[in-house]
């Protein structure tokens, strides 16, 4: 009995001492500033995206920095400014750079600090080889390049996908809508050639690349890379019609290499003890305001190169997408329309009536039958 009554008073004590402990922070009410960007050195327009560190316990997502002045400046005093478009993200006109030359990047604050990048030598990025494929179940995607003067050696590559979907059915109707209880009543034509409503059944989506995606030979003896960039699963709506991923490569410095080595660790590979644990992230961007200031950024001088591929549906047999929809038939009388019409979008007539009046229609979910519910209507411009 002591043993037991013992027992309980340990775990009595360990329970009623646990007390919350808020892990301190050193960082600014504001945030620590983060540059995300490269300046293009070969005759592109160079991004640079602005933002601030937030605590883990914050509910917003990301804080974009407004107002700052942002320019590129050469060691031979050349200085070519950039502006902000949106979200935090400064452009500069087309710079075709002077490869002789060393440049930084110059940030000035709305709060009056100034931020400096180290100058850096303008690196030269050799061609993309190929952006490849292969079937493996679902899709894999590859990417190859080779320096034959194996000078490169380090490799960071980002990419937009963008592929185009369809909606699962067409609708051709529209409800008639009680206009004092504002609730359908019945359905008619959209348009008055009774045609489909094309605006609404083809789309696109595009999303960029979020993680970081990175490549060294230095470990070998020629400069050859051939890696895997990302895999599609198999059914995915991705390659449900028309699929294309436009990949940017990038040539690094060894240090920038090592720091991004060490971002993709600390934001990518964390979840269990086993797994690399956070480490400082020491850039080259420094405020020259205040130096004792901690700056998380590596922004460097390196030409871009572009590959674009397609993906059409025919090519992955078997590819099995789905978008899980059902149809419905549906009385075109107010009774019927308010017992199971709820939630639901009329599509195209299913039986015909006297007088080619519509007597029952087809309806299922709105997102089975207007795409532009999950992506846009509007063709991008390299689109075939």
């Amino acid at each position: 009995m002591k043993k037991v009554y013992c027992f309980f008073i340990v775990l009595f004590l360990g329970l009623s001492c646990k007390e919350a402990y808020n892990v301190p922070s050193p960082s600014p009410p504001t945030g620590y500033l983060v540059v995300e960007g490269f300046i293009n050195s070969d005759g592109g327009q160079t991004s640079i995206t602005l933002t601030r560190t937030t605590k883990l316990y914050d509910s917003v997502d990301i804080v974009y920095e407004h107002n700052a002045a942002v320019s590129v400046e050469g060691e031979n005093n050349e200085s070519f400014p950039m502006y902000e478009s949106n979200f935090g993200v400064y452009l500069s006109s087309p710079l075709s750079l002077n490869s002789n030359e060393k440049y930084r990047l110059h940030i000035r604050t709305s709060d009056g600090k100034d931020y400096l990048s180290d100058f850096s030598p303008v690196k030269a990025t050799p061609p993309i080889d190929s952006v490849s494929w292969k079937r493996e179940n679902g899709v894999q995607i590859y990417i190859n390049t080779h320096d034959p003067q194996n000078n490169t050696r380090y490799y960071q590559w980002k990419f937009e996908q963008t592929w185009e979907f369809h909606s699962a059915y067409t609708t051709s109707l529209k409800y008639i809508i009680d206009p004092i209880h504002h609730v359908p009543i019945g359905v008619e034509y959209k348009l008055p050639s009774q045609s489909d409503d094309t605006t609404i059944y083809k789309c696109w989506k595009t999303f960029n690349s979020t993680s970081i995606t990175l490549g060294s030979s230095e470990k070998l003896a020629q400069d050859i890379i051939y890696l895997p960039l990302i895999y599609i699963e198999p059914g995915a709506e991705e390659i449900s019609v028309l699929y294309s991923i436009n990949v940017r490569q990038y040539a690094l410095s060894h240090e920038a290499y090592l720091f991004f080595q060490k971002i993709k660790k600390n934001t990518e590979q964390l979840g269990s003890v086993f797994d690399p644990q956070p480490s400082e992230l020491q850039g080259n961007i420094h405020c020259t305001t205040n130096p004792t200031e901690i700056v998380v950024g590596f922004v460097e001088v390196s030409q871009e190169q572009v590959q674009r591929i397609f993906i059409k549906r025919d090519q992955v047999p078997d590819w099995g997408y789905s978008a899980g929809c059902r149809e419905f038939t549906i009385d075109n009388n107010a009774d019927s329309i308010a017992k199971y019409s709820q939630g639901l979008m009329p599509g195209v007539p299913a039986s015909l009536g006297p007088f080619a009046s519509i007597a029952t229609f087809y309806a299922s979910e709105e997102r089975c039958l207007d795409c532009t519910l999950h992506g846009t209507n509007q063709r991008p411009s390299f689109w075939p």
